[in-house]
């Protein structure tokens, strides 16, 4: 049997094998709504040990893209329990991802055309399509102390919007450069209060968060993903593996679900967060050939090499519903089609065949 299929314990849940589907923005939520079609894309796909949704913005400024989804209200989270039912109804088990995009925002998506927010008023150097066609993001308005409260009450308040829309828990988004990431890196933070500066300084912010949201919902319910030393969205961290083993050092006691490492070819950094982390860790591997997706063969050798316990895929759940059984019979695997990975209808969404389909 591959060690893919075996079943391991994730906080509160016993998870009937190691295989995770990633969280992927997939910009189909319609004014901020998700709806039948995402209850039909994530319930093809419960026979994933666990799914970790779609990064989904806990307040109106924390939107970074077109038609991403939101939990800052009740009729948001009905509209996610359609989901989650549909989920569980064929038998798995999903975590909401929490995503304040911070700097990666733009005024088009906010009503008043407010400034999105950041640590410090550094501009990405990126850019957000839109229907008009690609625009610059703006330089963010830097924090307050109490837009830095309130935004840790956001996480908190989403992470309960969660519970009643009936996810299993609820995982922080620490990475790829959003707004808890931006804090961490200090190419993106320089402010000069106790949220920046030292290291001690810069993962405060996150530790506050990941602290509100465990607080309100469990620390069993409860993940942070991180991408130690990614240059995705402008960033460029100076002293990552000090860093990441310091934010992980504060974790160790919070008794979380679990730590969801993203490889960006840091199997050093890996290695060290691994030995030092007490819990479960989740491993998006980085892939054995630039520049294709991650394979079964490279989350097989990291769960043999004793590196994680469970393994998150990308594109190979998007493109792969059935992933399990073809993982089982050993292939073929279907490959994803990047046209239609954002936006759009059913295509490249819910129609990918499964092995028995095909």
């Amino acid at each position: 049997m591959s060690e893919l299929l075996k079943p391991v314990t994730l906080g509160h849940l016993d998870l009937p094998n190691r295989l995770v589907m990633a969280p992927m923005t997939r910009s189909r939520a319609r004014a901020g709504l998700v709806d039948e079609l995402t209850a039909e894309y994530y319930g093809q796909r419960a026979g994933a040990g666990l799914i970790i949704g779609e990064g989904t913005q806990p307040c109106v400024i924390g939107q970074g893209y077109l038609d991403t989804p939101g939990l800052h209200s009740a009729e948001q989270a009905v509209a996610w329990r359609r989901v989650t039912d549909e989920v569980h109804r064929r038998g798995g088990r999903m975590f909401a991802q929490l995503m304040h995009s911070g700097r990666i925002g733009h005024p088009c998506l906010y009503p008043g055309d407010q400034l999105p927010l950041g640590p410090s008023a550094i501009a990405s150097g990126e850019s957000l399509y839109t229907p008009e066609g690609m625009v610059e993001h703006p330089t963010p308005r830097e924090m307050t102390m109490d837009d830095i409260d309130r935004a840790v009450e956001e996480f908190a308040a989403a992470a309960r919007y969660a519970m009643a829309a009936g996810f299993d828990g609820v995982e922080v988004h620490g990475a790829s450069g959003y707004l808890v990431h931006q804090f961490l890196s200090d190419n993106t933070n320089r402010r000069t209060d106790a949220y920046g500066g030292s290291v001690e300084g810069r993962i405060r912010f996150a530790v506050e968060v990941v602290r509100a949201v465990s607080d309100a919902v469990g620390p069993a319910r409860t993940g942070l993903r991180i991408s130690p030393g990614i240059t995705y969205n402008g960033m460029d961290e100076s002293d990552t593996a000090v860093l990441y083993r310091e934010l992980a050092a504060a974790l160790s006691g919070f008794g979380l679900a679990y730590l969801h490492v993203s490889e960006q070819g840091t199997r050093d950094i890996t290695r060290m967060l691994r030995a030092g982390w007490p819990g479960t860790l989740i491993l998006n591997p980085h892939p054995h050939t630039p520049g294709v997706p991650s394979t079964v063969r490279d989350g097989e050798e990291a769960l043999r090499s004793g590196l994680a316990d469970a393994i998150s895929f990308g594109q190979l759940w998007l493109a792969n519903p059935d992933l399990p059984t073809r993982i089982e019979a050993g292939g073929p695997y279907t490959a994803a089609d990047p046209g239609t990975f954002y936006g759009g209808d059913h295509r490249g969404y819910t129609d990918y065949p499964t092995l028995e389909g095909s």
